[in-house]
């Protein structure tokens, strides 16, 4: 790998994550430069070591979520590898870990029993509800919370069934918000010194980003429903079909709408009182959107992209994996990146979204296998000698 500049570097962060929120947010940190020690149930590991897709017994989810970090494998009931996890406690600045509420305790590895031993240490907890309330002890997965935080009752056509968004957001989402409450919680300890716990529920977080569905609920007392791909405030915004699929046009302004009716040779829209605002479009827009679509019809995605485009209207085709592996922007942004793997070989993940002017984030280490550090980490950040490296492996501890 060559040397890269990372932002994040020398941030030591122990991870007791798994499957997809705790992952992709260790993930990002990793990414940019954090140093990442991933602690896994010896013999199992992470759930995701068996999520598909599978090559050579191997899973392309495990090693997307996990690269750039180091794999110490334990039995997490024996007393000695609960003394390896708080001696890694001294060493680290952050602890994150995805379990339900209370495993962690029952560990003896929860937020208590490792402050005693590092005062200053931030640990991040996330879950389905969090540490507190009513659903506190139920189990969850993405589609459970996006079920209750509002998604599904949001996504579909307005008759029918209501629907999950197709990536697992939920999951994204807490890990992102985590990510970024760790970033809040490390400068509060550069500024007073103090660690703190941090609870991220994905019920929450996913409520958190319902925009103006909740405020309009709570200010007019009508609740928004399913709605199919319209906006819930701005007209013509939605998908419209063309010759061979669809595009989504978006406009939420006047001075978008005039782009778009002179685009499409239909100023005659422009004199219609129905049409003349925002909001009086929305409530005609059964009747506007046809006339749109009528455009629309008579041209292939690409040529009604390349008219709207050229007008400065906001439009795009919809670009499935296919389209997307090999689309120009997304090269150009450096976000299809080949990672070497040694089980799987050379494959092609998603890269990382953020970018900076003076620190690089183009640096990437394969998904380590499972144990893969075991002895690099208790020797040469833990100090253990080789007699007591053999005495734990003769008790399998590791």
């Amino acid at each position: 790998m060559t040397d890269c500049k990372k932002p994040l570097q020398g941030l030591k962060v122990l991870d007791f994550t798994r499957v997809y929120s705790g992952p992709y947010c260790t993930m990002m940190m990793g990414d940019l430069g954090a140093d990442i020690i991933k602690v896994e149930r010896k013999g199992v590991g992470d759930d995701t070591h068996y999520f598909g897709p599978m090559k050579n017994d191997e899973s392309g989810y495990f090693t997307y979520f996990n690269r750039n970090k180091k794999s110490l494998s334990l039995d997490l009931k024996a007393p000695e590898s609960i003394e390896i996890i708080k001696e890694l406690a001294e060493w680290a600045d952050i602890v994150v870990e995805n379990f339900s509420p209370g495993v962690m305790d029952r560990l003896g590895i929860g937020y208590e029993d490792l402050k005693e031993r590092n005062p200053k240490i931030i640990y991040g907890s996330i879950s389905g509800f969090g540490q507190t309330g009513p659903y506190r002890k139920k189990p969850a997965y993405d589609i459970v919370c996006q079920a209750m935080g509002g998604f599904m009752a949001l996504t579909g056509e307005k008759d029918g069934k209501p629907y999950k968004v197709g990536p697992s957001v939920a999951d994204a989402l807490a890990g992102i918000h985590m990510a970024f409450a760790i970033m809040a919680a490390v400068h509060h300890r550069e500024e007073t010194g103090e660690g703190q716990f941090i609870d991220v529920a994905m019920m929450d977080t996913a409520f958190s980003v319902l925009e103006n569905f909740v405020v309009t609920k709570t200010l007019t007392g009508e609740a928004p429903t399913r709605n199919g791909n319209a906006n819930l405030g701005s007209a013509p915004f939605n998908t419209f079909r063309t010759k061979d699929g669809y595009v989504a046009i978006a406009c939420a302004n006047n001075g978008l709408f005039t782009k778009l009716a002179k685009a499409i040779d239909r100023e005659d829209l422009l004199d219609v009182p129905e049409y003349a605002e925002n909001n009086l479009r929305k409530e005609h827009e059964d009747t506007l959107n046809p006339e749109i679509e009528k455009w629309t019809m008579e041209r292939t995605a690409e040529e009604a992209v390349e008219i709207l485009d050229a007008a400065k209207v906001p439009v795009g085709p919809i670009l499935g994996i296919d389209d997307l592996v090999k689309d120009p922007q997304l090269k150009a942004r450096n976000m299809l990146v080949d990672i070497d793997h040694p089980v799987l070989g050379k494959a092609a993940y998603p890269g990382n979204p953020l970018k900076f002017s003076e620190t690089s984030d183009l640096c990437f280490n394969p998904a380590p296998l499972l144990g893969q550090h075991n002895e690099y980490i208790l020797k040469e950040i833990l100090g253990l000698d080789e007699d007591k490296i053999q005495q734990l492996k003769e008790k399998e501890i590791f």
